[in-house]
């Protein structure tokens, strides 16, 4: 434990929380829009760090660092290229996502598939995005757990309480420009870590001649489906994250949300590469420890100077605590505008829907601290969350965008068949070492396209009035 890095970290907390503090006067936040979309005047480089860091979290430098440790860099960098390559989806449907707007990914399920369609997916959304949330909770655990005197369970509830106040304050105002501090403060962080790491291993020929035997092959010792099971979760949640979604809405027109997408491809490449290196230089200077805290250790054992190695941890604690934030803020506005709202909250105005997100944040911070402890690590938590909102919600939104035959019953189907086919695998004890996602999603997609075939195909007039296809 080092003095400096727990200066650093609480220094870092304090700002954090002050930020949030001054977007919750109500100059800033006048009802629940202003909460989730910012009044949709964010400008480009804010845009692109909160597009950034909301999608950068403990899923990276904790559960995709221990991935790297595992099986190696080139396994490593499949894992983490679900993200570039999800982005540049995302960069030709940038303009239609923004030109197809809503609150949530529900709604805009509704606006083609109608209410029931809303509902059921907005109860995968709230179940999938509590996991994430959970996620982000135990990892910043781990940091604090690593710098202070605190165990993980203890550094876990400290976690959860700055997040929660952090969203329930000041919303997307809150989160962006925290999103912005922080984006700066972990590219900073990775990239300076880098050259110290690897000077320590003793240079390059050092660090490959040290690593384990299979973490030198291209699949790291996992077969090509394992491998896949890996890949597609990122990738499938990236292409419907409803928090991406609505951070592109919150954009001031199409060309900021194209345009911010952009950066977010070029700077993701500062962030995942980095951590790749880092997490199997690690493997090479500490081989055995917890997958998990590999990049952490580095900065915990002195392997870094002190002040690089607390703004690294400061990092982490950023990837924490601007994910965490955006999930919690997101799924709240599933349950205010998706079922409060949506059935019978129509009569306590935007300031009453303002209330109903910040009850909702605190309620999901409960839940998340429960599901937190359930699974053993934040590698587990991810690939379950991931899949459960990729298998089912991701091939219903795509058939929005994309495919003017899909029907109600077609997108029902998908919904309920990924959820469950997610949770069974999963009850089962994932069969064959393999991830959710390799049975979930052919089950949705199958579903989506057979059953929507075998029904009435949707009125030209109704897609037209939707105004999404």
């Amino acid at each position: 434990m080092q003095t400096t890095h727990i200066v650093i970290i609480g220094f870092y907390l304090l700002a954090m929380i002050a930020i949030g503090l001054y977007f919750s006067r109500s100059s800033k936040v006048g009802g629940g829009d202003d909460f989730l979309f910012a009044g949709r005047r964010l400008s480009t480089p804010v845009m692109i760090a909160t597009l950034l860091v909301t999608w950068v979290g403990s899923g990276t430098i904790i559960g995709g660092a221990n991935f790297a440790y595992n099986y190696g860099p080139f396994a490593g960098m499949v894992f983490f290229a679900g993200t570039p390559l999800g982005i540049l989806v995302l960069l030709f449907i940038a303009r239609r996502i923004r030109r197809a707007a809503r609150h949530t990914i529900p709604e805009l399920l509704e606006a083609r598939f109608g209410t029931g369609v809303r509902t059921v997916a907005a109860l995968v959304t709230a179940v999938a995005y509590i996991g994430l949330v959970a996620a982000q909770f135990v990892g910043g655990g781990y940091v604090l757990a690593l710098v202070s005197p605190l165990d993980a369970t203890q550094g876990t509830l400290v976690v959860a309480v700055v997040v929660t106040v952090l969203t329930v304050t000041g919303g997307l105002f809150s989160v962006a420009y925290t999103d912005f501090v922080s984006a700066i403060l972990i590219l900073g962080a990775l990239v300076a870590s880098v050259p110290i790491v690897f000077l320590a291993v003793g240079g390059p020929t050092a660090y490959w001649e040290g690593l384990p035997e299979a973490a030198t092959t291209p699949g790291g010792g996992l077969t090509g489906l394992q491998l896949l099971g890996y890949f597609l979760p990122l990738f499938l949640l990236l292409l419907a994250d409803q928090n991406l979604y609505q951070r592109l809405a919150a954009a001031k027109d199409e060309r900021s949300a194209r345009n911010s997408t952009l950066g977010m491809l070029l700077s993701s490449f500062l962030v995942f590469v980095p951590v790749v290196l880092l997490a199997t230089a690690a493997a090479v200077l500490m081989p055995g420890i917890n997958g998990d805290e590999s990049v952490l250790r580095l900065a915990s054992d002195g392997y870094l100077p002190a002040i690089i190695g607390g703004v690294l941890l400061a990092g982490a604690v950023a990837f924490v605590i601007t994910t965490g934030s955006s999930f919690m803020l997101s799924a709240a506005s599933n349950i205010a505008f998706d079922l409060f709202a949506r059935f019978g909250g129509s009569r306590v105005g935007d300031r009453g829907t303002l209330v109903v997100q910040r009850v909702s944040v605190v309620a999901i911070a409960v839940v998340a601290i429960a599901l937190g402890l359930y699974f053993p690590t934040v590698l587990d938590l991810q690939m379950y969350s991931y899949t459960i909102y990729g298998a089912a919600i991701t091939p219903a939104v795509f058939a929005v965008l994309f495919w003017k035959r899909a029907t109600t019953a077609g997108a029902v189907a998908a919904l309920i068949a990924g959820a469950a086919a997610t949770i069974g695998w999963e009850a089962a004890g994932a069969p064959g070492d393999l991830n959710g996602v390799i049975v979930a999603l052919p089950v949705a997609v199958v579903s989506l396209v057979v059953v929507s075939l075998l029904t009435r195909a949707p009125d030209p007039r109704d897609l037209e009035a939707a105004g999404v296809d």
